[in-house]
């Protein structure tokens, strides 16, 4: 993402604020040359929604109204529509998306975004929707509603290892590594406090990443991509 473009973090959360969001912090548009406008999923729909495994979307020449459905999204615990925050015409969609469902995940600024539409009544609908500056309050209070974490790379799995010695936890790591693709993510909750001493040893020793850590009360996150 260029860096001109001011990113609004909240709770670890990323919104550009070159870009406008509905009321629910759900979907964003961004206003392109010649009129039409892009639209795509925040990082917070994409933390709610989890690993996104299909999506379908409405085809190019589909008469949409503001709140009706741009599309579908499916992952293993949400299935549900892509909210229009325009009425208009679609334009474009994203095949990329539809072939490689998790770049709503991995890019939803940049790659992942989802239709363009060329906007039929903007200028009265623009009220609906709002800078993230403006709308910081109520982005802050929906992760707090969904208990949202968001990481710098999303996870395509996830490990509890609560009351394990880190040891056996970095043996179950490698486990789940030695069957994972290349690139895959893991997100992995540990409570051992010598976690992340050893998690960077570990990391050191095998080549795989350790892209974000936070500790939340006893509770350490680590985020460790697969690089080989």
């Amino acid at each position: 993402m260029p860096s001109r473009w001011y990113e609004l973090e909240i709770d670890h959360c990323s919104f550009p604020d070159h870009l406008l969001y509905d009321q629910d912090g759900n979907i964003w548009v961004k206003a392109e040359e010649g009129g039409e406008v892009t639209i795509g999923m925040t990082t917070l729909l994409s933390a709610i929604a989890g690993k996104i495994t299909s999506a379908r979307l409405r085809p190019v020449g589909s008469r949409i109204e503001r709140g009706r459905s741009l599309g579908t999204l499916e992952s293993l615990k949400f299935v549900g529509p892509i909210p229009s925050p325009l009425s208009g015409i679609v334009a474009a969609a994203n095949s990329d998306v539809v072939k490689r469902p998790k770049l709503l995940n991995d890019a939803p600024y940049i790659e992942g975004w989802i239709a363009k539409l060329k906007p039929l009544d903007l200028k009265a609908e623009r009220v609906f929707l709002s800078r993230a500056m403006d709308a910081a309050e109520t982005l802050k209070n929906r992760i707090a509603e969904f208990h949202v974490r968001c990481f710098k790379a999303f996870p395509d799995h996830e490990m509890y290892e609560i009351g394990t010695e880190c040891s056996a936890v970095l043996v179950r790591l490698s486990e789940l590594l030695a069957t994972a693709s290349v690139g895959d993510v893991v997100h992995l909750v540990t409570d051992d406090p010598t976690s992340y001493v050893e998690m960077v040893r570990w990391t050191d020793q095998t080549g795989h990443e350790l892209v974000d850590w936070r500790q939340e009360g006893s509770l350490f996150h680590f985020i460790v991509r697969k690089e080989h």
